[in-house]
């Protein structure tokens, strides 16, 4: 019988693939040690493993991490205390996740250089917000932007392990214009 942040981990591992451990282990919300503990019973019980020498886990040793998905649950990380453990998953393409923040549904969408475009593919509806990751903020300039409302996101690991997350508002891109 798995305790109910077990039952977190392993949902959360079969939505979004390998992820690494220091997003698990934040997700968790739990001291570092009561979080090490966790883990530790979920692989003694075959549950999830290491993959890529550890730094990732996933439900077995063969999952491949997706860096989209990996930078989308760094976004969602900066708003983890507000959200319900079980209350975030996979969304549709071209979104990377969906989540419910104080009765509001948020989409996260990864863009790359020269995939502006893909905005194209959002179906808006009402109480949706997007977050839009990007590269570098002055790719805002080239996109064409759904009809809800859109805050924009960079994520900059600077050579650490874990990214600094910035958030931009539409206000503030457009005094940046001015």
């Amino acid at each position: 019988m798995l305790l109910q942040d077990e039952i977190h981990v392993v949902k959360w591992l079969s939505q979004y693939g390998a992820l690494p451990k220091s997003q698990i282990m934040r997700m968790l919300q739990k001291p570092k040690n009561t979080a090490e503990k966790i883990l530790k019973n979920l692989k003694r019980e075959a549950m999830i493993a290491d993959v890529s020498g550890g730094y990732y886990l996933g439900l077995d040793s063969l999952c491949r991490p997706d860096q989209r998905t990996i930078m989308a649950v760094w976004v969602l990380l900066k708003f983890i205390e507000l959200v319900d453990p079980m209350a975030h998953y996979s969304a549709v393409y071209p979104s990377q996740l969906f989540f419910l923040k104080e009765n509001n549904g948020y989409e996260i969408v990864v863009l790359y250089e020269g995939e502006e475009n893909l905005l194209r593919l959002l179906q808006p509806s009402e109480d949706l917000k997007y977050i839009i990751v990007l590269p570098v903020i002055s790719m805002v300039e080239q996109l064409k932007l759904p009809k809800a409302p859109c805050i924009f996101a960079t994520v900059d690991y600077r050579g650490n392990d874990e990214p600094e997350v910035t958030f931009y508002s539409q206000e503030d891109i457009n005094h940046a214009k001015k």
